[in-house]
């Protein structure tokens, strides 16, 4: 325990002088003026930092600012989320290690990034499953489902509260593509996920895993040729100026899963426990009815910029279902994995959700 303890003291100071001092974060590190809470934070009993990799520009970022506000009035000022966007803690596996350690208390992490530490959260991430806003909701309304998947992270000290999103996934390309033989010839950045790398080589594609930062100077130089993310990611971040297609697959939805320390939670006396939680809740239902709004209008908007659409036809589709099979069959052990902590035991999870969603 004492080791521990000056482990955490040490990683504290490490965060602490890499965000005072490093000269490049410095200069990178955007303003959060924009959404500068307009109450003075100073009286809470308690702090949470909460870190996003994103930008508040999305409505399943802008959350964790809404969460801050929604916390602090439901508490009466007793507790107070620091919410840093951006990345402004680091990447997001090195903000997992420090959840983990509480030198952080929560994280909006990537669907994508969480299976790091909880494979189980894996099962949104597989191809054509968790792919639509209704399917989200039906999946989240049924709560023992839900629960369970939320309790991914319980063996590693960390608990799952919520889902915000940013849209469906398709592919940004500065050429067409109409068709699978047309996805071929693209060079695809996707994340630097094990699931994402194992999809695209067995649907026969071109995948580049890098960095996001890395992704405009790539694209502008020809690097890569298109990009795998949501239609409103790219929008927002201006990768149209560039990929002036889009062809909507709608594999995945792009989503942040609202993860807190399970000590930090338990140290909180019941009744701001409860509001902290609801907060979350109440919040991140009234995101996902925005993201649905925001997605739609950024097609109009993309649309109106020249941006030129496409979809697979259903012979392609149903091809690329097909080859997604193997990415199921990897992945189907780790996301049925159960620990000591879990409540519910299904005998096979991924099934369950499979045959629930149909």
């Amino acid at each position: 325990m004492k080791m521990r303890t000056v482990l955490l003291s040490l990683l504290v100071l490490v965060v602490g002088s890499f965000m005072f001092t490093s000269p490049v974060f410095a200069k990178a590190a955007p303003s959060l003026d924009k959404w500068k809470p307009d109450f003075d934070p100073k009286g809470a009993k308690y702090r949470c930092i909460v870190s996003n990799v994103s930008t508040p520009g999305l409505v399943g970022t802008l959350a964790g600012f809404e969460i801050r506000d929604e916390v602090w009035k439901r508490t009466k000022g007793q507790i107070y989320v620091d919410f840093k966007p951006y990345s402004m803690l680091g990447g997001e596996v090195e903000v997992l290690n420090m959840l983990q350690m509480g030198a952080v208390q929560g994280m909006g992490v990537s669907s994508v990034a969480s299976t790091n530490l909880g494979p189980r959260f894996g099962v949104v991430n597989l191809p054509f499953l968790v792919n639509s806003f209704d399917k989200l909701e039906k999946f989240i309304d049924n709560k023992k489902m839900f629960n369970h998947f939320l309790n991914a992270m319980d063996h590693q000290g960390i608990t799952g509260l919520d889902i915000t999103g940013y849209g469906n996934y398709g592919w940004a390309t500065t050429i067409p593509v109409r068709n699978i033989e047309d996805a071929k010839a693209i060079k695809f950045r996707i994340a630097e996920a094990a699931v994402n790398q194992l999809s695209y080589r067995n649907w026969g594609f071109n995948p580049v895993p890098m960095p996001w930062p890395d992704v405009p100077v790539a694209l502008k130089q020809g690097v890569i040729t298109g990009l795998d993310h949501t239609l409103t990611v790219c929008n927002v971040t201006k990768k149209f100026e560039v990929a002036k297609y889009f062809t909507q697959i709608n594999y995945a939805q792009g989503l942040f899963i609202w993860i807190f320390n399970k000590a930090w939670l338990a140290k909180l006396p019941a009744d701001l426990r409860d509001a902290f939680v609801g907060s979350v809740h109440d919040i991140c239902a009234a995101s996902r009815i925005k993201s649905l709004t925001e997605e739609n209008t950024n097609i109009e908007k993309a649309k109106a910029a020249g941006v030129e659409f496409f979809k697979l036809s259903d012979a392609d589709m149903a091809t690329l279902a097909q080859q997604s099979q193997g990415t199921y069959e990897k992945y189907a052990p780790d996301i049925n994995r159960l620990y000591p902590g879990d409540s519910s035991k299904p005998a096979n999870f991924l099934k369950e959700v499979q045959t629930f969603l149909k």
